[in-house]
């Protein structure tokens, strides 16, 4: 995205402060009921972990970047929750549509220690970045950012560890922590690129950087004992209204999204999926899923009504011309209204996705073509194990 905004200036300062953040969170306990479906899971307990994407509650509006300060306040959470959740959608994400068809309940955020923990935490955090905090202090990028980053995820799902009692991998209860688990590593790294915008600091950097960092996490919960992961790739990030608002209007690509955004995101996946390759070859015992949100997120723009959406690019919640977004009157803001029809929307605030879209690429990634190879085997192989 570096390339979006490296001729306008004026949109330097927005961005810095504004960035694509990618937040969303619930602070909803996990429902506990155990019944004749615990012994249909192919899994016992999923762990999560990203950015805003698949966070369900480790920020809020007090405590997340100020790109979105509303998102305890009405409209969000209408569509299913019919309340605020702190998610930054209308109802649910992925890792949501995820977890139910595991038949297992929504997975509880870290920050939130009185939840149950019986099927799983989700270590997430809204404005995460790949790249260590300190890398952006150090270069004076620091304003606006979330400290968190996917090392404090490690560090939080390491404490989670030791307070389950796992300390001794050959232990029953690191066994209990590991042998029944989905580890499900959502998108991160379009805020590392976002922090940078208007710097010196390259693109080209920013992904090496970000690309080495993520591969060493990956590497981190595979010699855990990680059998069973699941990596989202980066979305098509030019294609959300924010990029779009920002963006100059020749800066498109096929789609209509902006060119140089997407390019960046691709540029992004080609060496993740690279490295994803390679950590096979060094983890032969794990199956290791990409998942390709880049191409979901094409795929419904190229023939949007084949998934019931009439609203491409406009967000649902917002105001302001042309695509119903505005950087310092965003949804969730007394003033600002949402649509009626959410699910005909693929964008619900400017940066974050509707429930509808949520749930498209959900199945996508769950019944479909989009992940590789497909979750179905990663099942497949789970429920062959003794």
């Amino acid at each position: 995205m570096a390339t979006l905004f490296s001729t306008h200036s004026s949109s330097q300062n927005i961005l810095i402060t504004f960035t694509i953040i990618f937040l969303s969170s619930s602070l909803l306990p996990s429902s506990s009921g155990i019944t004749e479906t615990d012994q249909r899971r192919p899994f016992k307990k999923i762990y999560a972990f990203g950015d805003s994407f698949t966070d369900t509650g480790n920020t809020g509006s007090l405590t997340g970047p100020n790109g979105f300060v509303h998102v305890s306040n009405p409209p969000y959470g209408t569509t299913f929750f019919h309340h605020p959740t702190n998610r930054y959608s209308d109802g649910r994400l992925v890792i949501d549509f995820v977890a139910q068809s595991l038949s297992l309940p929504f997975l509880p955020p870290y920050r939130n220690r009185k939840a149950n923990r019986t099927y799983g935490v989700n270590f997430a955090v809204a404005g995460s970045t790949v790249i260590n905090h300190a890398f952006f202090v150090k270069n004076n990028l620091s304003l606006d950012i979330t400290p968190e980053s996917i090392q404090t995820q490690m560090m939080w799902f390491d404490k989670y560890l030791e307070s389950e009692g796992c300390k001794d991998p050959e232990s029953d209860q690191c066994k209990e922590a590991f042998d029944d688990a989905l580890f499900w590593v959502g998108e991160i790294g379009v805020n590392d690129y976002a922090y940078t915008l208007g710097s010196t600091v390259s693109g080209d950097t920013i992904r090496k950087l970000a690309i080495n960092s993520f591969t060493e996490f990956l590497q981190g919960l595979l010699k855990k004992g990680a059998k069973y992961v699941v990596v989202e790739a980066l979305p098509t990030t030019g294609c959300l209204p924010l990029a779009m608002t920002l963006a100059p209007s020749d800066d498109r690509d096929d789609i209509g999204c902006v060119k140089s955004v997407n390019n960046q995101s691709n540029a992004h996946n080609l060496v993740l999926q690279s490295k994803v390759s390679d950590l096979r070859q060094q983890f032969p015992q794990a199956i290791i899923v990409y998942a390709d949100y880049w191409n979901a997120y094409r795929t419904v723009m190229q023939s949007p009504e084949k998934y019931g959406f009439k609203e491409s690019f406009k967000a649902c919640c917002g105001t302001g011309e042309p695509y119903n977004f505005e950087v310092f009157n965003t949804c969730g803001n007394p003033s600002v209204t949402a649509c009626s029809n959410p699910a005909q929307y693929i964008n619900w605030d400017g940066v974050h996705l509707t429930e509808a879209m949520y749930k498209v690429v959900a199945d996508m990634f769950i019944d479909g073509n989009l992940c590789n190879p497909p979750f179905k085997t990663l099942l497949e192989r789970k429920l062959r194990q003794p």
